[in-house]
């Protein structure tokens, strides 16, 4: 089944007129480096993005090792490079490498390809931006919660705790580094309980107890607890399968616009729900509301410098949104008399209406190939390894301690991909070796 899927998916890949991929590679139980690579492509009009191959490096994971594996799939099955026109992956330095990076040595086969790396990734560094008092409070805190549930019977005790009180939730999140929406939810929680966490340190007598109920740390827990719940919002609208540059970009300017926003209006704290409840028991200090601004200007800053290009292709997007709403004037010299053209005919406009963006160019990409060409360059390359993602936590239920052994490429096909496999083909060329009498 698994081959079939894998044929399915390579002749869709050799038939769209265009495609992208993206690659990611990670460590297994057996501490075998898995290589994921998923593609996305044009298929009846519509776009569809599959599993395109897993395969294991079998020494080294550097650039050379994943270009090889790329290229021998492609050589393998007869993929042209010509038709590549994404690749996004991960943002490190074997990756991205300038002289021999994996996008280097991708853009020597395909000149024209646009590389993209994942926007969660910039968003979880840019995340790390907390002043120096700030981000003491919030260590504090991390290592209150950890204290509580590194201990199997600090964590029994605190449940019971928290059900003598008969409190909505019953146990605090554990905090780690790896997980992306750890630190918000960690905070979301610790902020629901903080009274009872006060109480469990006052009956432990713990030295955390007096820093724990001070102003200022109470004050430090509201903020970081909202603003982290927004950058989880965003976090997880940057995830998910079947997105756009155009969309992920829309998110990421809309939230330098939120901060922007919230700087204007910092005496304002009803942005930050939980900030806001304290502050109607306490004042607004000046030094924390300088706190507070610098981390906004800091955050601001990060993004702005993890996306420099954020609206380089601003007319793109607006061109692939609704062609019909720009005027000639918004439009480079080379596509005005295309997209002139385009603009007043009307059966375009009403294919527009009833067909939806990515059907639309796909039907006018013979029409009007300059602008078509254009837009298929922001709508099908990926803008995130998020089916990468995806995929390795498939991984982890599938490849376990005990089935270590385990060659997981087909397991993982049959698992991960979008296209089933043609059972009356597979059946066809079965031979019936006891025929009924």
């Amino acid at each position: 089944m698994a081959e079939d899927i894998k044929t399915q998916v390579v002749e869709k890949v050799k038939s769209s007129l265009v495609f992208a991929i993206q690659c990611d590679e990670s460590t297994d139980v057996s501490q075998c480096s898995p290589l994921l690579v998923y593609t996305r492509f044009i298929w009846k009009e519509s776009l569809e993005e599959d599993m395109l191959f897993c395969c294991s490096l079998e020494s080294s994971t550097t650039a050379d090792d994943v270009f090889k594996a790329v290229s021998g799939f492609f050589q393998e099955n007869d993929i042209s490079w010509e038709k590549l026109i994404g690749v996004c992956t991960d943002g490190a330095p074997a990756m991205l490498g300038t002289r021999s990076g994996f996008v280097t040595k991708v853009k020597e086969k395909a000149s024209s390809v646009i590389s993209t790396h994942r926007f969660i990734h910039h968003r979880a560094l840019a995340a790390k931006t907390l002043p120096s008092k700030l981000q003491k409070h919030l260590n504090i805190m991390i290592k209150i919660v950890n204290h509580i549930k590194h201990s199997a019977l600090n964590t029994r005790l605190f449940m019971k705790l928290c059900q003598d009180l008969e409190t909505d939730y019953k146990t605090l999140l554990f905090h780690t580094n790896v997980h992306w929406l750890s630190k918000g939810n960690m905070l979301g929680r610790l902020y629901e309980l903080r009274e009872e966490v006060a109480l469990f340190l006052k009956i432990e007598q713990n030295e955390y107890l007096a820093t724990f109920n001070s102003e200022e740390v109470g004050l430090s827990l509201a903020y970081p607890t909202d603003i982290f719940e927004a950058l989880n919002v965003l976090n997880r609208q940057l995830q998910g399968k079947n997105t756009t540059m155009i969309a992920h970009s829309d998110a990421i300017r809309t939230f330098i616009g939120k901060l922007q926003l919230w700087k204007r209006r910092i005496q304002n704290t009803s942005s930050f729900p939980r900030l806001n409840e304290i502050l109607n028991k306490k004042s607004f200090r000046d030094s924390l509301k300088t706190k507070i601004e610098d981390h906004l200007q800091g955050l601001e800053n990060e993004f702005q410098r993890y996306f420099p290009n954020i609206g380089e292709r601003s007319f793109v997007f607006y061109l692939a949104r609704n062609p019909f709403s720009l005027e000639v004037d918004d439009i480079p010299e080379d596509l005005q008399e295309q997209f002139l053209e385009l603009k007043f005919n009307s059966v375009a406009k009403d294919d527009f209406t009833s067909l939806g963006m990515e059907k639309f160019w796909k039907k006018y990409l013979s029409v009007y190939q300059k602008i078509s060409q254009r837009i298929l360059q922001v709508i099908v390359p990926f803008s995130s390894t998020y089916p990468c993602e995806a995929g390795f936590s498939a991984l982890v239920g599938i490849k376990t301690k005990k089935r270590n052994k385990l060659d997981v490429a087909s397991d993982l096909r049959c698992t991960l991909s979008q296209t089933p496999p043609n059972i009356p083909r597979l059946v066809a060329q079965k031979s019936q070796y006891h025929p009924s009498h």
